[in-house]
């Protein structure tokens, strides 16, 4: 079966299963199809990744107990990347169980950031998409020093905080639920 494709304000989509509210398909989700299924939420991730360049990664050890790491994640040809030394722990959790989470860079406690938060799996990136990221760190380092993940997500949710209100609103977005809102008062 051959895949259609349309080009949006994002670049070149998928069009068989492709909605706004869900993408029903066999390939995992990749940051393309959440600009697809949730625009505003895809958009406001990204400004918090490009504001502080640097989030915060979570890997499973392999005792199964968490580890966190900083990256630098970069978004080319509508996937989002990651790279890691080669001979990094959080390499070795990756390539041993691909699961991770995700979650933007906060300054501070009442900073009223947003946060996005990601959760997914990771998978060895191509090496056309390695190249594409000219300005990436790794692009200076041989392919076997530096590994480039693909990050596939099976779901994203966007916090924003209304200080002055007290409101925090939460957004979330997966392949197969789609896009849902809600809003409560807090503390």
């Amino acid at each position: 079966m051959q895949k259609r494709a349309f080009q949006s304000e994002f670049g070149w989509h998928r069009a068989a299963g492709c909605s706004v509210a869900s993408v029903h398909s066999e390939d995992p989700a990749v940051w393309r199809d959440l600009e697809l299924g949730a625009p505003r939420l895809a958009r406001l991730g990204m400004a918090r990744l490009d504001a502080a360049r640097v989030a915060l990664l979570g890997t499973l050890r392999r005792d199964g107990s968490p580890r966190i790491s900083p990256i630098e994640p970069c978004l080319v040809d509508g996937q989002l990347l990651i790279g890691a030394m080669a001979w990094s722990q959080k390499t070795a959790d990756l390539r041993r169980d691909p699961r991770y989470v995700l979650h933007s860079a906060v300054t501070g406690p009442d900073s009223g950031e947003g946060e996005l938060k990601l959760y997914g799996s990771a998978a060895e990136a191509a090496e056309e998409l390695r190249l594409a990221a000219a300005e990436a760190w790794w692009s200076s380092w041989a392919a076997d020093r530096a590994i480039v993940f693909a990050l596939h997500i099976d779901q994203a949710v966007f916090v924003s905080w209304d200080t002055g209100q007290g409101v925090m609103t939460v957004e979330r977005w997966s392949p197969r639920g789609g896009y849902r809102q809600n809003s409560r008062t807090y503390p």
